[in-house]
């Protein structure tokens, strides 16, 4: 397999903002095929590229060897397992699907099929994260008794996408928090116990808009919590904040990817991945004396070279199955907690 090629389903905002224009970025994959019912906005973008209007046609190409599925989230599972079926290695846009029966039947089908199923959780891969993590591995924080993760906008009026209806795997909690909880089980593992609150809070809201969930770690405290109603610029929104008893991190401004890729630029352009001064963490010491720490450059073409290498054999996938599959595992238990009211006990 000198050329992977690739077939992406969907091209909403998660396949035309980021899917599409990391896989052309790749050398060694080919976007050969996108599904949509838009072809000219497809074909305006991606001259060189075939649109069609199925799932099935993709199937039964023989070119095509990986498919990206960027669909919305209730297609996830039905879309990722005919894939796997016809043979065919599989990513699907987080979250994985909207269920953890879902997910693991997924998981086992692939397994079943010798065919790779990743999961694109490209957060990891945010400036933010990247340094935070170099940060804890240094042990800059020493025992670190809270952390908090941030995913706020302001966004007041509800508008007609599948996002903000009431389906399974809609809501701010699936899309946003979905992030969040990977970063920290990437961090942490998995917590011992978490409770959760999730309102539609917006006038006409049919999902959550708003999320506050507790992850307990022993004597430490996660704390993630996403809204649609923070009227803060940008630049000024929090992002993390971590407290340890040697240090702690503020950390504000979002990562700059994917305006970067809105407005054209692509791994590789100057300035990629990079952020403002301004947006650089602020570090306190033990003393109170206050750094400033230059924020890693993002890396979401990370994903998609490790994906490559992956299918040609050279290194494990950079997020598998597993790794959406405990995702899902959270956000399962933090429903049952926000509707029952009650802190559940994680396994």
């Amino acid at each position: 397999m000198s050329e992977i090629g690739v077939a992406l389903v969907g091209y909403g905002l998660a396949g035309r903002v980021f899917h599409a224009p990391l896989l052309s970025a790749t050398p060694g994959l080919r976007l050969r095929t996108i599904i949509s019912s838009r072809p000219a906005e497809v074909q305006a973008d991606h001259p060189a590229v075939a649109i069609v209007p199925d799932l099935e046609t993709v199937l039964a190409d023989a070119a095509i060897d990986l498919v990206v599925i960027a669909s919305p989230n209730t297609a996830h599972f039905p879309q990722a397992e005919a894939a796997l079926k016809a043979g065919k290695h599989v990513v699907v846009d987080k979250p994985l699907t909207p269920t953890v029966a879902e997910a693991e039947a997924l998981i086992s089908l692939a397994a079943r099929q010798n065919r790779h199923l990743g999961v694109f959780h490209n957060a990891r891969w945010h400036g933010d994260f990247l340094t935070l993590r170099h940060l804890i591995a240094e042990d800059t924080f020493g025992d670190i008794t809270l952390f908090e993760g941030f995913f706020d906008r302001f966004v007041p009026g509800v508008r007609e996408r599948w996002r903000e209806q009431f389906l399974p795997g809609s809501g701010t909690f699936f899309d946003l928090g979905a992030h969040l909880i990977d970063q920290t089980l990437c961090l942490f593992g998995p917590p011992e116990a978490l409770w959760a609150d999730l309102q539609p809070q917006r006038e006409g809201a049919l999902a959550d808009d708003y999320f506050h969930l507790t992850l307990a770690y022993g004597k430490s405290r996660v704390i993630l919590r996403g809204s649609s109603l923070v009227r803060e610029p940008p630049g000024q929104r929090r992002r993390f904040s971590v407290h340890g008893n040697k240090a702690s991190f503020l950390k504000d401004g979002i990562d700059p990817q994917q305006s970067q890729l809105e407005a054209g630029l692509r791994p590789g352009h100057a300035g990629w991945g990079y952020e403002p001064p301004e947006n650089w963490g602020r570090l306190i010491g033990g003393d109170g004396e206050e750094h400033r720490i230059e924020t890693r450059p993002g890396s979401y073409e990370t994903y998609y070279a490790e994906v490559r290498d992956a299918l040609l054999g050279h290194g494990p996938l950079p997020v598998p199955g597993e790794a959406g599959l405990e995702v899902i595992r959270v956000i399962e238990a933090a429903l049952g907690s926000s509707q029952s009211g009650r802190r559940v006990r994680c396994s």
